[in-house]
């Protein structure tokens, strides 16, 4: 893994910002619960209602943004018509989103490996799976010390229309940094999402980060994995 790359894409839940994704999630739900609490919906409602919502996304055809797809089933699930609730939502990740720092762990190596990679290639794109809206992207790399300006692409479930383990999510980021897959390097922690889609069914190089993997039986990744630590002397003699 010695070529020069075009471009290098990130993962972040797991990857850049290293985390437990039921630790996270469960506390997470906890704290958006709590902010919507008074639009009457049960907290157990409201939970299943989102998981139905992230499961229209992913299952996005590009015909229309993952927003979209987002509220039309989570107004349909929970029988909310009071369309104020998206802004309230945008509004719990610019403030209390920011407490669910306490279920992720530091990474003292997140800002240096950005930094090499964009030494390395042309540029750096932040290919985490757009399941949330941009605010709440940037509130979650901000944990780890980064900012939007520190890439040259962030998905957001606004920008885009497919979802990670769709391989056209992939294809739609190289067609928006204008680089063929074969000159991209995806970093990511799960097999399936990261290493699989993008890797095994697009063609672009892959590192597997292992401090919080997320294994596949079917598609286990038997290319260059290692620790993020491992990661920056990989990409210092890129």
């Amino acid at each position: 893994m010695s070529k020069r790359y075009k471009a290098i894409l990130y993962d972040m839940d797991g990857t850049l910002v290293p985390m437990d994704m039921k630790e996270f999630t469960d506390g997470y739900f906890e704290l958006l619960a709590k902010r919507l609490a008074p639009y009457g919906i049960p907290a157990d409602k409201l939970i299943a209602s989102v998981w139905k919502g992230t499961a229209a996304m992913v299952r996005n055809d590009g015909s229309r943004s993952n927003l979209d797809a987002f509220w039309e089933c989570f107004y349909r699930e929970t029988g909310v018509t009071d369309k104020g609730i998206m802004a309230e939502c945008d509004d719990f990740y610019c403030k209390e989103f920011k407490d669910a720092r306490m279920f992720t762990q530091d990474n003292p190596y997140a800002v240096k490996a950005v930094e090499l990679s964009r030494k390395k290639a042309d540029l750096v794109a932040l290919a985490t799976n757009p399941l949330f809206p941009m605010v709440g992207q940037v509130t979650r790399m901000g944990w780890v010390g980064l900012k939007p300006e520190d890439f040259d692409l962030v998905t957001s479930y606004e920008s885009d229309s497919y979802c990670k383990p769709n391989p056209k999510y992939f294809e739609t980021v190289c067609d928006r940094l204008k680089v063929s897959a074969s000159e991209c390097l995806m970093i990511g922690n799960d097999e399936e999402e990261d290493m699989y889609a993008a890797c095994t069914l697009t063609g672009m190089d892959g590192y597997l980060v292992t401090d919080t993997m997320i294994a596949s039986k079917e598609h286990p990744w038997d290319g260059p994995k290692g620790t993020f630590a491992d990661l920056i002397k990989l990409l210092e003699d890129l």
